[in-house]
């Protein structure tokens, strides 16, 4: 181990012994020995001895140095040779451990021969040293005192500790020694079954003998585990079959035996099972009983529940399931089936994707294991056993005959991807494979495997058959084939693209004919909609033949036939009605009978398909229809119109919630239809019917298409950009009129009500019946009625209920820094379970409150004055009357005798007083001032303990008190008592009337002067506390969400019980003291940066570990309050140390809650030791597990990675967290090394270390897919309960949302529509929005998609999908249907929202919640922003190819179908048609500037003004697309907000270039999601989670935006320059500039925004640093291993790289033709060829172009190559040159060529360079072959770098202001951390870098 890590571990252990014990850790204590290697086999064994020689080292190094050398002789045994991974490395540490450290310690030489004795002597002190014997018994006393303390914590610890070294040393004993003692034989027998925690388990100890442990004592549980056991149909086990002692043989045991599960992987499932069943039967409301017993109720729900999706498939395919009659089969048979199917999916691994391949080897497992139990004998099953030892029970395994051949062709189809490079039509994804199990094909794969099978052949490696001619044995796809192609938006999504283009028809037709609607004429253009519709169809049916290719052989043949079908009849059909509509159109009349013929053709599909469409949505016509299905014709008919997969069966809704989505869609589509005619189709009628007719326009260039077409390109240059926005604005209208709807629905949910401080105050006292309402189990004593001293009662036991969990809350906000301790101690509520009767609230509330009513007493003339005055502020009011009564209270209990009486006597007095209102005649208000003076004094005193001093002191304050009484306000006559007053006055003049006093001791009484005194002395107003800001809005969150439609919750014990699921990879843990105070190039560190950001924060975290608020970091020297600093920056950040603080909150909260229904009576609302409760505890257990699977932390551990040794830090923090993870082991076997793949779970054992709960062998490498969903689902057989959420590494979450979560999980048993829910949606909060202006603009346009727009897609669309968000699972239904992603290479990149579709396809139902909301942090950085969404674009390009979002397409209704295109693939494509829109409007202006044709329109005023205006309109149209996209976010910000916040924060992101942030955004979103679907190469973008406070240097933001932005920019410039120049002669300025500032924007946009949103963007030296280092990339050359970021010609070919294919070569070709438009358009305006139009003109330009060309390549010559012949090369190079000028010259002195031909040539030949360029890289391979590729290299370097300079001038030019920088900071960053980057630049002195 190094020095670093070696110190690291010492400091980890140190701190976490504190955090143990308490107390300080003793002695320089490091570790023996970090990591025993996976690849010895009996690892655990030596890595308990190691733990128990480090944990005694300093106790005696003698002893250490036995156990390490026992160590050490384990690990050579193993494996001798040292052939396992690692194995050297960890003998040699230890033996170098052995020699160094133990060694020295002796004098002399070592007689081992004494070892055993040394042994057995030290077992017996070590013995009596921690008092073994009286150890348990403390303990249990402890225990069952009932109080949860500390000091049980730590007994409980060191019992654990000592038990298992004393195991550890006795099993070494017995060992090594031949025969022991029998006395100390029978002590270390005893010894080792009381080490009860050396046994690993996970949540409840089914193996092991806990007694610490409280779950087994709960009765639900007891019954799950003896319902297990083994029942009397069962074969008897073999009697050497291994049962641990401490339970008998259940039916797992009986599993594991015939088929060879793996035992950890039974164990595993048996707690699983147990769990689901105790949780179920916890629920049923069953009476206690003495021997619990598990009710069948709960038995089949559960059943039911694992099974339905076995059941349906049985149903499907008509066979029989594995039994013949369910209601026949007893408990314990469901019971056992339940058991066989969970142990099958345990160990499935990677098959677990295929979940009906699940339902086949179940169906033949179950009627395998029913022959044995027929015959009544145990033996293995045939299928697990190896096929030459059947017979025998060798070798029997579920894994390696069952799974391992499947594994293995899913493992070789997965290779053969070539890294997802490979076409997915190419290779058979998870899909297919599991697609093959829909049809009862599938069972000619027998049982056992026919490995035979072509289902089994496996496909030959791609480098291998490449070499081959011919095609390779290849075995197709199955149902659905993922071409690469954009057809599949068509053939995916038909029935939209039909309506959009019959309705345009429609449009158009009414258009060109409304001054005529009702003739012959138009009634038979607008029947052509019928062809259309047919035409549209049978493209549809070409579309389906083609893209089945590829699966054609393996798909079922009634799918094929049904396919060849669709194309026979559409083909069939398009011909008869394009027949009959022609001879329509030939017809004299509409009387003639061809034409009734026609109309009743088309009446009748039409009805049919009406029927089909709508009637078939309807749940109850369904039904209808399906009892329908025995008629052929009817079967026959709906087989024809939707293929019956196994999925998307059924996928209708209520006939309400239709109704609903029907009626938003219907008014959005005629908004939509309304704007497209009157605004878009009306106005172009007209100048088109004129262009069409003018036949003599003169073209300035060689025409070949229009000139005697109709000036048909003219028309579409007009007609193309209304097409393109009517395909596009549709989008545009959902999400106007969703947000609206989405505005409403929120404000009906009482969203936002709550959302200032003001409104916490004013509403606070409602907040206790909203939260026993809300959150709280229903109470019995908690009344309904509504007299008014029951209503106090009430909200008396309200407050009280009401009190721990507010306090928790508040406590949880100080733990987290966001609020001081004077803020906390305000904020904090009393018990309120005391004798007060009144209801005593925060003292933020009442602060300051009794100084006010004092002055109104003072200055009032009478008691109504007062009371009326007192009574307007509610607060002020309960403060008046909580002061009056407790002050009361305190006196009576602090005096005694005359002293209680006089308290008596004034307080009869005052009640009298008021009665008769006689207030201001009987005291003197004016001088109430003087009791409160004197009152506070008292307080002062009481408040502290009590001393001889402090009574003295008292006593001194009451007499004063009695003064200031007696002398200055009593004014009323004293003869009404005058007894009393008598018997007062003596005592006083004797001076006894306040000697005895009773010091308040009791904890309520003390808490109460307290109080009473912070009532009296806290002067200034509460009313801006907290002034934290995240605080605050928690707080808000909180308070709203009681009132708003919460689920009643059920008690802890009868909840749903869930699991949270978090996957890692390698991402930071926690932030280290190095990372955090490394200093980036502007001296700025991650702390500095986090100070700054939260100066507030960091003030409070230096007051919770007592350090002075001006501390620096350097001050903090002890290693808690390092450790502490690295907690609280990592909690700023997106680490993993954040997510697991979040999520241990749903524990904390689920012991809270637990802790108090447990407590009965008025203790009920003391919290006080909840936390270390063990039936809390285990109750919390019971319903929520948390799993973190960490991919790689076995690798991490093996090279002690810091990270590795954070988590083991994070397990030690969190007793419930569990890390899963892959160990891979390489092993020798017979000779050679072997590797093998274990899914482990780990837990935190008592020494610090992990301790290995389940280790459960893979079949191989589970990476066959994406990493994050086989990370998952290596993983998920860890997970438990009813429910699971999906965690990203990235969240936050936050205590008081935790206790919301049992109200969520009751949505599960809700009315959320016709089918129950299978995911529930949680509302996230983007907490990284304060971090830049980039940061928030994520951050608002996250929070807007999560809440308005998932809340509209919820109800009523009834579409929203899964988007990788908190959501919550319905975990069996996933589990048991593939998971909760899907993970098959490249096609599912976006691997969880298939979650969703699956979901949908199964008949799941996706439900939204906002009643809880959880963290989620986003990238910061624009590179990481647009890495982002790179990948989420690419991901959804890849997902319009899938098989997923092509049934969705088929398969849903119409309107929902349009919901589900307008939110998924078609949001993207719609981004994509607005870029589009952009090119096409530009390209159509610059056809008719170039074509002559525009100006010659303007000569002859065809357009006029109405047509200019539409076109402006058509233009401006893009333009305001950003301005309707931002709707959503500003009726987001009104909701929840405020209409006035909200417009301020709308104001305040256009000052900070939000538009410029999202028009660049448009870019991204359209390049990768267009490329992806051209080529592919989406890919996941590990975008980086950390703050971004760096500069990005020039290149790397040239590298990254280049092709996506830079080059699409420059060509919009190019094409508005050309428009300037050719197009706008005598149209002027401001008509120019209204048709194209959309269009610059945009262009400037992305150009640009890179620039402006980079930190120090604009400092003069970083822009001349930045130069320097681009030029030198630029130049570069590169060479092989050399990564693009360090050379251009690197990063050239890497850009290139996802050209693959020959289709996308072609594509790439045709695009590039656009660019040669610029010079044939060009030539013919240039002055030099006057008027002549002829094709010879573009010739000699290609002539002029080549010479260009020439001379380009006579400069860029190989210096290589011209080594000797330098100077003649130079010489002609030199010749050239003045050759070039000379004759350029000449013709512009000699012919009519001038200087503005020049620029002109120029902007002609640089498109035709860059288009030569482009298809050049299209096609490499055929170049390179050519030997051309260095040229084509030369000239796309010089492209790049007259771009660079382009784009570099300007940047450079604004770095000359310094105030363009400093805008820019401020811009960028909030104003505190601008502030302090100033400062520091300013302390580091002139050279920023100075002392870096």
């Amino acid at each position: 181990m190094s020095r670093a890590e070696s110190s690291w571990e010492r400091l980890v252990n140190a701190a976490l012994r504190r955090d143990r014990t308490g107390g300080v850790a003793g002695g320089n204590q490091s570790s023996i020995v970090g990591y025993v290697p996976s690849s010895l086999s009996n690892n655990r064994d030596i890595d308990a001895i190691l733990r128990a020689a480090d944990e005694i080292q300093d106790e005696d190094p003698n002893i250490a140095r036995i156990l390490c050398e026992h160590g050490y002789s384990l690990a050579q045994n193993l494996d001798p040779n040292s052939e396992g991974r690692g194995v050297l490395q960890f003998k040699t540490g230890l033996m170098s451990v052995i020699k160094q450290k133990l060694a020295k310690r002796e004098v002399g030489t070592i007689d081992r021969s004494q070892d055993i004795l040394r042994l057995q002597e030290f077992y017996r002190l070590y013995r009596e040293k921690n008092n073994v014997d009286t150890l348990k018994e403390e303990e249990k006393q402890l225990r069952e005192s009932g109080a949860f303390t500390d000091e049980l914590e730590r007994k409980t610890v060191k019992r654990k500790r000592v038990f298992a070294t004393l195991k550890v040393l006795g099993s070494v004993l017995e060992q090594l020694a031949k025969e022991i003692p029998e006395e100390l034989k029978h002590v270390i027998d005893s010894d080792a079954a009381m080490s009860e925690d050396t046994i690993a388990y996970n949540i409840i100890p089914l193996d092991a003998p806990v007694t610490t442990n409280a779950t087994t004592t709960f009765p639900e549980v007891q019954a799950a585990v003896a319902a297990l056991k083994y029942f009397p149909g069962l074969p008897k086990l073999p009697p050497d079959f291994p049962i641990p002692a401490t339970r008998t043989a259940d039916m797992l045991d009986f599993l594991h035996y015939i088929f060879g599960f793996q035992k950890d992987s039974v164990s595993n499932q048996r707690e699983h099972i147990v769990l689901l069943l105790a949780n179920e039967q916890s629920r049923l409301n069953i009476p206690e009983e003495t021997e619990p017993k598990l009710d069948d109720a709960a038995v089949r729900k559960v059943f039911l529940k694992s099974l339905e999706n076995y059941i349906k498939w049985c149903d499907y395919l008509c066979i029989q399931p594995a039994w013949s009659n369910l209601e026949a089969i007893n408990g314990d048979k469901k019971l056992l089936f339940l058991s066989l199917y969970f142990l099958i999916w345990g160990e499935a691994a990677n098959i677990r994707f295929l979940p009906e391949c699940l339902c086949y080897i179940f169906h033949h497992m179950v009627r395998e294991m029913d022959e044995i139990l027929r015959q009544q004998v145990a033996r293995p099953a045939e299928s697990c056993m190896p096929v030459d030892s059947r017979g025998s029970d060798d070798g029997v395994s579920f894994l390696d005959h069952v799974i391992a051949p499947l594994y293995g062709v899913v493992s070789a189809e997965a290779f053969n991807n070539d890294n997802g490079r490979a076409p997915h039509s190419a290779w058979r994804n998870y899909d297919d494979f599991n697609e093959y199990f829909w049809s009862l094909h599938s069972f000619e794969l027998g049982w056992p495997w026919r490995t035979s099978s072509s289902f089994f052949q496996k496909p030959i490696p791609r480098k291998k058959y490449e070499l081959k001619t011919g095609r390779a044995k290849h075995r197709g796809k199955t149902s659905f084939v993922e071409h690469r192609t954009f057809l599949h938006l068509y053939h995916s999504f038909h029935r939209l693209w039909i309506f959009l283009a019959m309705m345009f028809q429609a449009l158009a037709i009414i258009a060109f004919n409304k001054d005529d609607l009702t003739s012959r004429k138009t009634l038979l253009q607008i029947l052509s909609l019928g062809p259309t519709f047919v035409v549209m169809k049978f493209s549809e049916s070409v579309l389906e033949v083609i893209m089945m290719y590829g699966a054609y052989s393996t798909t079922r043949r009634l799918a094929v036939s049904r396919i060849f079908l669709r194309f026979i009849w559409f083909g069939l059909a398009s011909v008869f009605i394009s027949f009959l509509y022609v001879k329509s159109l030939k017809a004299p009349n509409s009387d003639s009978p061809i034409v009734q013929l026609y109309l009743i053709v088309i009446a009748i599909y039409g009805g049919v398909q009406f029927f089909f469409s709508i009637l078939m949505r309807i749940p109850t016509c369904h039904n209808i229809a399906n009892k329908c299905d025995r008629w052929p014709v009817i079967r026959f008919f709906k087989w024809m119109r939707q293929e019956r997969h196994y999925v998307g069966r059924g996928m209708y809704e209520r006939t309400s919630d239709f109704i609903k989505y029907l009626l938003f869609w219907l008014v959005v589509l005629s908004a939509k239809f309304s704007f497209a005619y009157f605004l878009q189709i009306k106005p172009l009628v007209g100048p088109t019917r004129m262009i069409v007719k003018q036949n003599n326009i003169p073209y300035s260039w060689h025409d070949f298409v229009s000139r005697k077409n109709y000036n048909a390109l003219t028309v579409a240059s007009l007609w193309a950009p209304v097409v393109a926005i009517y395909l596009l604005d549709i989008h545009i209208f959902y999400t106007i009129f969703s947000a609206f709807l989405g505005f409403l629905l929120g404000a009906r949910d009482r969203l936002g009500e709550i959302r200032s401080l003001e409104a916490i105050h004013k509403l606070f006292e409602e907040f206790p019946g909203a939260f026993m309402r809300a959150l709280h189990v229903p109470l019995t004593n908690r009344t309904s009625d509504t007299s008014h001293q029951t209503v106090d009662k009430k909200n008396k036991v309200d407050a009280a209920h009401f009190a721990p969990f507010w306090n928790q809350i508040i406590k949880s906000l100080r733990e987290e820094d966001y609020i001081t301790d004077f803020e906390m101690e305000l904020l904090l509520m009393p018990k309120n379970s005391g004798r007060l009767e009144l209801v005593q609230w925060p003292l933020f509330l009442l602060s300051s409150k009794i100084l006010l009513a004092k002055e109104i007493a003072a200055e009032s003339n009478s008691q109504e004055e007062i009371l009326e005055r007192i009574e307007r502020d509610d607060y002020m009011k309960y403060a008046v009357e909580e002061v009056y009564h407790t002050l009361k209270l305190v006196l009576t209990e602090t005096l005694e005798a005359e002293g209680r009486l006089w308290v008596e006597r004034i307080y009869e007095d005052i009640q009298t007083s008021l009665k008769e209102r006689n207030i201001h005649h009987d005291f003197q208000l004016n001088k109430l001032s003087l009791v409160i003076t004197r009152v506070t004094a008292l307080l002062g005193i009481l408040k502290e303990n009590e001393t001889p001093e402090h009574a003295k002191g008292a006593i001194k304050a009451l007499q004063d008190l009695y003064d200031v009484m007696r002398l200055d306000i009593l004014t009323f006559n004293m003869r009404g008592h005058y007894e009393t007053w008598n018997l007062l006055t003596q005592a006083w003049n004797e001076g006894r009337l306040f000697t005895k006093l009773k010091w308040p001791k009791d904890p309520e009484l003390k808490a109460l002067v307290k109080r009473l005194y912070s009532l009296f002395t806290i002067k200034d107003s509460a009313a801006h506390v907290p002034r934290n800001l995240e605080a605050r809005r928690r707080l808000q969150f909180f308070t709203n969400s009681l009132f708003m439609d919460v689920p009643p919750p059920k008690s802890v014990r009868k909840m749903l019980s869930f699991s949270v699921f978090t996957p890692y990879y390698s991402e930071v843990v926690l932030y280290s003291m190095a990372e955090l105070t490394k200093r980036n190039e502007d001296g700025i560190s991650i702390l500095f940066y986090l100070q700054k950001i939260y100066p507030d924060e960091w003030k409070n975290f230096l007051a919770r570990i007592g350090r002075d608020e001006n501390a620096l970091e350097g001050d903090l020297d002890n290693e808690r309050d390092i450790l502490e600093l690295r907690f609280w920056a990592s909690y700023r950040g997106q680490t993993l140390a954040r997510t697991v603080r979040g999520m241990m909150y749903y524990r904390k909260a689920l012991m809270l809650q637990s802790y108090l229904e447990r407590k009965a009576g008025n203790d009920a609302t003391d919290a006080e030791g909840f936390e270390l409760s063990p039936e809390a505890r285990a109750q919390a257990d019971l319903k929520f597990t948390y799993v973190v699977t960490c991919q790689i932390y076995g690798r991490q551990k093996e090279d002690q990675k810091p990270e590795a040794v954070d988590i083991a830090l994070l397990m030690q923090r969190n007793e419930a967290l569990r890390i899963a993870y892959i160990d891979v082991v390489d092993s020798p076997k017979e000779g050679k090394s072997h590797t093998e793949y274990y899914s482990k779970l780990v837990k935190a054992d008592i020494s610090g270390k992990d301790k290995e709960i389940y280790s459960i062998k893979l079949p191989g490498d589970p990476k066959l897919g994406e990493g994050k969903p086989e990370n998952q689902n290596h993983a998920i057989v860890f997970t438990r309960g009813n429910a699971i959420q999906t965690i990203d590494m990235n969240q936050d979450n936050y205590f008081e949302e935790a206790l919301k979560m049992r109200n969520l999980l009751e949505e599960f048993d809700r009315d959320h529509g016709i089918r129950p829910p299978t995911i529930l949606g949680v509302r996230e909060h983007v907490f990284t929005g304060s971090v830049s202006s980039l940061a928030s603009f994520m951050s608002n346009q996250e929070t807007s998609f999560v809440t308005l727009g998932q809340r509209v897609l919820a109800k009523p669309l009834k579409i929203r999908m899964h988007y990788g968000h908190p959501d919550v699972f319905d975990r069996v239904f996933h589990i048991t249907r593939g998971g909760i992603s899907k993970a098959s290479r490249v096609i599912n990149i976006s691997e969880d929202i298939f979650a969703g579709f699956n979901t949908t396809l199964r008949q799941g139902n996706v439900t939204h919640h906002e009643y809880i909301q959880v963290g989620k942090g986003r990238d910061v950085g624009l590179n990481q922003i647009a890495l982002f969404e790179g990948k989420v674009a690419g991901g959804n390009g890849e997902q319009v190819l899938s098989r997923d979002v092509y049934r969705l397409g088929q398969l849903l209704d119409f309107f929902r179908m349009m919901s589900f295109f307008f939110t998924t693939v078609g949001f993207y494509l719609c981004t994509m048609l607005t870029v589009l829109t952009v090119y096409i409007f530009l390209y159509g202006r610059a056809y008719l500037a170039l074509s002559g044709v525009g100006a010659t329109i303007r000569e002859r005023a065809i357009l006029l003004d109405d047509t200019a205006l539409s076109a402006a309109l058509n233009a401006q149209f893009l333009f305001q697309i950003g301005v309707f996209t931002a709707v959503p976010m500003v009726l987001g910000f009104i909701l929840e907000q405020g209409f006035l916040q909200a417009i301020v924060s709308f104001i305040t992101m256009q000052f900070q270039l939000c538009t410029v942030f999202f028009t660049f955004s448009l870019g991204t979103r359209t390049h990768y999601f267009g490329r992806t679907i051209l080529h592919g190469g989406a890919r996941y973008q590990a975008t980086g989670r950390g703050f971004v406070v760096k500069h990005i240097k020039f290149s790397e933001n040239y590298r990254l935006y280049s092709r996506s932005h830079f080059v699409k920019a420059m060509e919009v410039i190019l094409l508005l320059v050309v428009y300037l120049a050719y197009g706008n002669d005598e149209a002027g300025a401001v008509s120019y500039i209204l048709l194209t500032v959309s269009s610059w924007f945009l262009a400037v946009s992305w150009l640009f925004a890179p620039y402006l949103f980079n930190p120090a963007g604009f400092e003069w030296q970083k822009v001349v640093e930045d130069f320097k280092e681009w030029t030198n990339w630029l130049f570069y050359r590169g060479g092989i291993g050399v990564k693009g970021a360090e050379s251009w010609e690197a990063w050239w070919e890497e850009e290139l790289s996802h050209i693959r294919t020959l289709s996308g070569r072609i594509m790439e070709t045709i695009l590039s033709l656009r660019f040669f438009i610029f010079q044939y358009g060009i030539v013919y305006k240039l002055k030099l060829q006057g008027s002549d139009t002829s094709f010879a003109v573009y010739g000699w330009s290609w002539v002029a172009f080549a010479m260009i060309i020439v001379l380009f390549k006579v400069f860029t010559f190989s210096q290589k190559i011209s080594v000797n012949f330098q100077l003649l090369l130079r010489f002609i190079q030199g010749l050239s040159l003045l050759m070039a000028l000379a004759g350029i010259i000449v013709a512009v002195v000699l012919t009519p060529l001038s200087v503005t031909d020049i620029f002109a040539c120029v902007l002609a030949f640089i498109p035709t360079g860059w288009g030569i360029l482009s298809i050049a890289c299209a096609w490499k391979p055929v170049l390179k072959r050519m030997g051309m590729w260095k040229s084509i290299r030369s000239l796309a370097r010089l492209y790049d770098a007259l771009m660079g300079m382009l784009i570099f001038l300007p940047v450079a030019l604004c770095s000359w202001f310094p105030f363009v920088s400093t805008f820019q900071t401020r811009m960028m960053f909030n104003q505190a951390f601008s502030r302090g980057l100033e400062i520091s630049l300013i302390l580091a002195g002139d050279n920023p870098n100075s002392g870096l």
